[in-house]
């Protein structure tokens, strides 16, 4: 089969290291399903894992990227019991694993649903990693409640994870949501989706957060730059209120947060496929409530940005593009 994977290439750092390879098709076995895949999307942690192998010794074996994809189901392991041949469905895979970049892909069924009914393969396939990490960092880290009014701040909230995040916060319950942005269009994207308050993350946040006369701000999800906000966030969050973060800041001092007793969560989308937590299968509920919710009409697909054909050039394209922190929304690419 074909697949677009990055070499260990220390001699470089660009998207240089991305190339077309031929792979055997994977036979699945036990609770394996073995998917043709029919769309991708692009995410900051590809960019990341193909920089962090290129540093790697050059007999590495080629990774593999993709962890975004949408199918249908061509074979199945001994072991799976929720899906069939024949069967659409949307997943975001393990990091630990080969991914979607590629004509076929394994994967656990336990990370898997139908996809939604009412979309596409590209509009499905943007949407299950950014909406695993918000479903996972609202619900289970910050443990927001259905019955609460009080404010949440959505640090970083156009890019993939926030867009997901305003609309499931709105739907699970009463929060009253800031979001912040930092261009126009990224604004106009943030009232699509129902985002109450939308500020700025290039202006100071403490003074823009004062003049909108809130409830108090008991939960923050910050989702980039958030070694520059962190110290306004401490200020700006309430008594025994709920920090969550899924960037990695070079440096992040808690301290400011003590005399508050805010709880820190971080929210890493891999951690239950990576150690094979026992829970490991709610990802597979989790998006199969997604997909109700979506065909129900109640969240759209994030889906902002077509790169064609899954090809080198597409795929190289795609990359560079995410580099720029630009993107509002997801970047798909259809098809090889």
């Amino acid at each position: 089969m074909r697949a677009l994977a990055a070499l260990a290439d220390k001699e470089t750092n660009s998207t240089k290291n991305l190339v077309e390879i031929s792979l055997p098709t994977p036979t699945p076995t036990h609770r394996d399903i073995l998917v043709k895949v029919k769309a991708v999307s692009i995410n900051p942690v590809d960019t990341k894992v193909r920089k962090r192998h290129a540093a790697q010794s050059n007999d590495m074996e080629p990774k593999v990227l993709g962890w975004d994809a949408a199918g249908t189901v061509v074979a199945i392991g001994d072991e799976v019991t929720h899906f069939q041949i024949g069967d659409d469905v949307w997943y975001a895979g393990e990091i630990t694993r080969q991914g979607s970049n590629a004509e076929y892909q394994l994967v656990d069924e336990r990370l898997v649903s139908l996809k939604p009914e009412s979309l596409n393969f590209a509009e499905a396939a943007a949407m299950p990693l950014t909406t695993l990490t918000a479903w996972e960092l609202l619900v289970d880290r910050l443990q927001v409640k259905p019955d609460d009014h009080k404010g949440l701040l959505i640090i970083g909230a156009a890019g993939g994870v926030g867009s997901v995040m305003v609309q499931l916060a709105r739907t699970i319950s009463q929060k009253i949501i800031v979001g912040t942005a930092s261009r126009p269009e990224s604004e106009e994207w943030l009232n699509e989706l129902g985002c109450h308050h939308i500020i700025s993350h290039q202006e100071l946040l403490i003074p823009q957060i004062k003049e909108l006369h809130l409830p108090a701000i008991t939960h923050i999800a910050s989702l980039t730059q958030t070694d520059q906000h962190f110290l306004e966030a401490a200020e700006i969050i309430a008594p025994q209120g709920r920090f969550g973060l899924i960037d990695d800041p070079a440096t992040f001092d808690i301290i400011p947060f003590k005399q508050k007793s805010v709880s820190i969560h971080w929210e890493f989308m891999y951690t239950r496929s990576m150690f094979k937590t026992d829970d490991m299968s709610k990802q597979h509920t989790i998006l199969k409530e997604a997909a109700l919710m979506v065909d129900q009409g109640i969240i759209k697909s994030t889906i902002n940005h077509h790169f064609g054909k899954l090809n080198l050039e597409n795929l190289k394209a795609a990359h560079e593009f995410i580099e720029t922190h630009c993107a509002i929304g997801k970047i798909v690419l259809e098809g090889f």
